[in-house]
């Protein structure tokens, strides 16, 4: 009974933590959101071409956008067939590992600001800071094509 009781209160703990730590609870959102795009990249399959989402730029134009093929490059990451993805999407591969290593971030930042709270607020800004710069080190061939068109 007593150990129930303690479970039902760290449970409690946890919630009010949550509830009361904005950046745990994006972090655990943003985790959430990657996992839901790995497992759409590994429920749906290449061969099959069953993707629920079209580009729709293709589909207005009828020409490929610098975005084409990332689902089909992302499944086949997800399978193993690193070569084969390569060619559906040359950006393929470095835009998967930033999500991947954007999960391992959530999950590791999220344990530091729990362990130690006294650095809080260096650890936003170290975060905030190295994500915004590996964001803009992958993407940057999208942005620039974005503003290519001009």
């Amino acid at each position: 009974m007593l150990l129930s009781k303690r479970k039902s209160d760290n449970m409690q703990n946890l919630k009010v933590r949550f509830r009361n730590e904005p950046y745990l609870f994006i972090n655990i959102f943003f985790a959430g959101v990657i996992l839901l795009i790995f497992a759409y990249s590994g429920i749906f399959s290449p061969e099959k071409n069953n993707y629920p989402v079209a580009c729709i730029h293709e589909e207005l134009t009828s020409q490929p956008c610098i975005s084409c093929g990332l689902s089909h490059s992302f499944s086949l990451i997800i399978r193993g067939r690193f070569a084969e993805a390569y060619q559906w999407n040359v950006y393929g591969m470095r835009i998967f590992l930033f999500f991947l290593a954007q999960f391992m971030l959530r999950i590791a930042f999220s344990i530091f600001y729990i362990r130690y709270s006294d650095t809080r607020k260096q650890l936003i800004i170290v975060d905030c800071i190295g994500s915004a710069i590996i964001f803009l080190v992958v993407f940057w061939p999208f942005i620039a094509s974005i503003f290519s068109g001009i």
